[in-house]
């Protein structure tokens, strides 16, 4: 790869952060994409600037036949876009060869299915597993919050420490760009973050004695990243799955996200209200939990769903 595809690359990262304030994980997945395009290129002894819409198409067709799946070729065409139109805005190509690429869409896969019992079972097992019982009170807390408000794992691990201080009902919730949201806390989450808290404090009470540093994270961590990693939780509930007699193929961080909506919705919840609640920006991508419903369920939320009645009303 040329150090010129390199500036394109370093550049536009830094101005999606500056400018539009993309996610972290966003910028690492662009960057990831946009590495693999310029390797691509570059043993066709091409760049950036040479590149032609036959060119991206060629590298789309490349992807398909290396088995890449249609989401990811579908980010990877709209990093691509995304790059030649800041590149058209600071003029350094006149055109977007890849403007008009019409992507491969996304396969439409439902969410897997935890039912209450396998999530109680969680819960349950969570209480059990760790080395110490710090352990197993932090892994409860975990648990009981992901399942309580349906955060994305990033969330869950970033969250701050003061956003749940005072024992709060709600907390605040900094999701994808930056957008932020309120999110109940039910009981028990409440009760086992009101645990934690305690265990927390007193260990960093201690750290501090030996002259380390406060954490402003809920699930502190002595990594790099200064909290508990999405990997680490990953496996961590993989564990716990199968200490609780759960299949673990169908248990990761985001099949409890997936739990909180659709048992939320088989339980009367307005479609919009779950939008909110899991920081979705388009109802559309919430809907997908009807079809994991009965259908009795789904009728049930056709007939009273206000936009449905707003339709029939058209």
């Amino acid at each position: 790869m040329t150090q010129d595809m390199q500036r394109w690359i370093s550049t536009f990262l830094d101005a999606q952060a500056a400018e539009r304030d993309a996610a972290r994980n966003t910028r690492l997945a662009y960057g990831r994409d946009l590495l693999d395009f310029a390797g691509w290129l570059g043993h066709r002894k091409l760049d950036f600037q040479q590149a032609s819409r036959e060119t991206v198409e060629d590298y789309l067709i490349s992807c398909e036949a290396d088995g890449l799946s249609k989401s990811t070729r579908a980010r990877r065409l709209s990093a691509i876009r995304q790059l030649y139109r800041f590149a058209h805005e600071e003029g350094w190509r006149a055109d977007n060869p890849a403007l008009r690429l019409k992507g491969p869409g996304q396969d439409q896969r439902l969410p897997k299915i935890l039912t209450h019992d396998e999530v109680d079972r969680l819960l349950e097992a969570a209480r059990d597993k760790g080395r110490s019982l710090d352990d197993q009170i932090r892994n409860r807390a975990l648990l009981e919050l992901l399942y309580a408000t349906g955060m994305r794992v990033s969330e869950l691990v970033e969250l701050p420490v003061a956003a749940v201080r005072g024992d709060p009902r709600m907390i605040l919730v900094r999701g994808k760009g930056g957008k932020e949201r309120m999110v109940p806390l039910s009981q028990p989450a409440r009760e086992a973050v009101a645990e934690w808290l305690i265990r927390r404090d007193r260990n960093e009470e201690l750290e501090r004695k030996q002259g380390r540093p406060p954490s402003k994270f809920l699930f502190a961590s002595r990594g790099v990243e200064g909290h508990l990693t999405r990997n680490h939780f990953y496996v961590l509930i993989k564990q716990i799955a199968v200490l609780a007699g759960v299949s673990p193929e169908k248990v990761t961080p985001h099949t409890l996200r997936h739990a909180f909506a659709t048992h939320l919705l088989a339980g009367g919840a307005d479609l919009r209200v779950i939008q909110t609640l899991l920081g979705h920006a388009d109802v559309a991508t919430t809907e997908i939990y009807t079809h994991v419903l009965d259908d009795h369920l789904k009728a049930l939320v056709l007939e009273h769903h206000p936009l449905a009645q707003k339709s029939d009303r058209e």
